[in-house]
């Protein structure tokens, strides 16, 4: 794929398989991994999921990689390990990894203050409410590209509240896929921060910021970098912000209202090719292609012989960033976790209410995608469905299913 089609998914050279071997021979149970596999049909019997998939990797090839399910709920083809998925927030970690190659070149450093590359947000403000009323204050420091590493920016996401800044996120264009990310980066400079930088955590539009940083910085679009040195080398060749039309057939859509709320669910076209390149949650992507990225944090930062980010700095972003001085907004980040730079790291073995290992790191994406990376484990695991409302039930429960399967 050339930086040319590096915002469009097209028909071309099928991404290469990661190898495959029998679970006992990597120290898992095929017995137990069925057994996930049932509790997941079970869910879809049920009706709160149209399909979904799952991968287990461990010692570098896949034991376990099961397709259930229908691709769309409206359509009778069956959910396939070739099926394309919107990945939304899992595109946050391939964007940090690309902020974190340009900073090993020596492009910027991490406290370097956001204005000397996108000076709009020179003249920011934080609102404070008060009575009802938005007061603004000065900001005690600048944003660093670190806070928005580590989603300590003030910057915030108009749907994890209903704050006065919130609302004004609400009210704006910020949602639109017709503007570019110069324009989205111009807007959100406009709103006043949530909190001062550095006070708290806070999840946000920080990475779509990030995305125009690379634009910045590397004088290229966001699909263009991200093809030139992530995906291309990574041969994950059905990874973009938009897959083209003669991929119709292999899209996993959700159900029209959500089965447990009856709520109206609404994602955006696959097929369409957007203006705007959110490195926050744009791209569309394959169980095999996320693999692969996956492999490459699993192994240090590179996969079958092409480095693409270095092993001490894959360490330190999979690190916790946030010290007791940060106060942790909202539950995104689970008891006994913290966050790194684009990664959610977990520090404490117990506390959390799920299986899990010191050092592992993850994210998810609010379609229904999950992946994780434990490196004591030497195993990684990949659920995708489009199942947004579900989403933090079934993260949870294929932890503890995968984590069940090891011998």
């Amino acid at each position: 794929m050339t930086a040319q089609t590096a915002t469009r998914q097209a028909p071309g050279p099928q991404t290469p398989p990661l190898p495959q071997a029998k679970p006992e021979s990597l120290g898992l149970s095929a017995a137990r991994l069925q057994r996930m596999s049932d509790v997941f049909q079970r869910e879809i019997d049920k009706g709160t999921m149209p399909g979904a998939t799952i991968m287990v990797a461990r010692g570098g090839q896949i034991g376990w990689f099961d397709a259930l399910g229908k691709q769309d709920p409206a359509q009778s083809a069956a959910m396939t390990r070739e099926t394309i998925f919107r990945i939304f927030s899992m595109t946050k970690p391939i964007v940090s990894i690309g902020v974190m190659m340009l900073l090993e070149e020596g492009q910027f450093l991490l406290d370097d203050p956001l204005p000397k590359f996108i000076p709009e947000f020179a003249n920011q403000k934080v609102g404070i409410e008060n009575n009802g009323r938005l007061e603004l204050v000065p900001l005690a420091r600048a944003i660093t590209i670190q806070d928005l590493l580590r989603h300590t920016s003030g910057i915030t996401y108009e749907h994890t509240g209903n704050g006065l800044v919130q609302q004004l996120y609400q009210q704006s264009r910020v949602r639109s896929r017709k503007i570019d990310n110069a324009e989205h980066a111009a807007l959100v400079a406009s709103f006043p921060l949530i909190c001062q930088p550095g006070a708290e955590w806070n999840y946000s539009r920080s990475t779509d910021i990030l995305g125009r940083l690379i634009e910045v910085v590397s004088g290229k679009s966001l699909g263009a970098f991200l093809t030139e040195r992530i995906l291309a080398p990574l041969q994950m060749n059905e990874t973009a912000f938009y897959t083209a039309a003669e991929n119709a057939h292999r899209l996993a859509e959700p159900f029209a209202a959500d089965p447990w709320t009856g709520d109206k669910v609404q994602l955006f076209s696959m097929l369409e090719k957007p203006v705007i390149e959110s490195g926050g949650g744009g791209l569309v992507s394959t169980t095999m292609d996320y693999a692969r990225f996956c492999q490459m944090l699993l192994n240090g930062g590179e996969l079958d012989g092409t480095r693409i980010i270095g092993r001490k700095t894959l360490e330190f972003m999979a690190s916790d960033h946030l010290d007791a001085s940060v106060k942790i907004q909202g539950t995104l980040t689970q008891p006994g976790h913290s966050f790194g730079l684009g990664f959610g790291v977990r520090t404490q073995s117990g506390i959390a209410p799920f299986s899990g290992s010191v050092g592992q790191f993850f994210w998810s994406g609010m379609g229904g995608t999950f992946f994780w990376i434990d490196p004591k484990e030497d195993l990684f695991a990949i659920f995708m469905s489009q199942a947004p409302g579900q989403r933090v039930y079934t993260r949870t429960l294929v932890r503890n299913l995968v984590y069940a399967a090891m011998e």
